[in-house]
């Protein structure tokens, strides 16, 4: 079955963003529109100050944008309140940003479990869950380490499984292996697709890495403002 009759799973319609600063108005986004669908990659690319964290932002219900839509399994979000879109944000988009932004003072397993607690889980089912994602992620030597205790990729990696411990419908993910070195970043990556494959879950991946964009289902580049698709062999 081809995208033009599958059902997205996110879209999003006419997005425009504008700062203002001073007596100039920024444009960061321009009537950008796109559609992804369950199960894919999408690996987002532009040069720094193209808007891609903005756009992130945005699809993950964190801001708003001046114009425009966001279609989540076919409900607009924008128009959502505040309380709506926090329940959204927690039961059905995953976050991973640059920085692991992991709680210090608890183990990479109870970083994991927290997020499902909020949502009512048990802690005996968190723990199970936490405890097989950061198994599979090669954790499993590592569930009771504090963060400070971490390599950057184990951090990232808990990170990971906490972003997904909810099973969102959709992740979102900002320069993931943004700050480790390029063996890391490699091994870390890997897993991070495994996770999404296994899981099914929908990936949107920003990335100055043209080596991990070319592994991804499809590519969007942001140019002035707006979406152009083009294929990971072209990039």
């Amino acid at each position: 079955m081809d995208s033009g009759t599958r059902i997205p799973i996110m879209s999003l319609r006419g997005l425009s963003l504008t700062f203002r600063q001073g007596e100039r108005s920024i444009e960061i986004l321009k009537e950008a529109s796109g559609d992804v669908f369950s199960g894919e990659a999408v690996g987002l690319l532009g040069p720094s100050g193209a808007g891609k964290s903005s756009l992130l932002q945005i699809l993950g219900l964190l801001d708003r944008p001046n114009e425009g839509q966001v279609l989540l399994e076919g409900e607009d979000c924008i128009t959502k309140s505040d309380n709506e879109r926090t329940l959204l944000r927690r039961t059905k988009l995953g976050f991973v940003y640059q920085f692991h932004h992991l709680l210090p003072e608890f183990s990479a397993l109870e970083n994991v479990v927290l997020p499902q607690l909020i949502l009512g889980v048990s802690k005996t089912d968190a723990e199970k869950r936490a405890g097989k994602l950061l198994k599979n992620l090669g954790l499993s030597e590592r569930l009771e380490h504090r963060p400070a205790q971490l390599s950057g990729g184990e951090q990232q990696r808990v990170a990971i499984a906490r972003a997904v411990a909810n099973a969102p419908k959709v992740l979102l993910a900002d320069e993931p292996t943004g700050n480790l070195d390029p063996e890391t970043a490699e091994v870390v990556f890997d897993q991070l697709m495994t996770l999404v494959q296994d899981s099914g879950v929908t990936a949107i991946i920003a990335t100055h890495n043209l080596d991990i964009a070319r592994r991804m289902t499809r590519i969007w580049k942001l140019d002035q403002g707006k979406i152009a698709e083009t294929s990971p062999v072209d990039i």
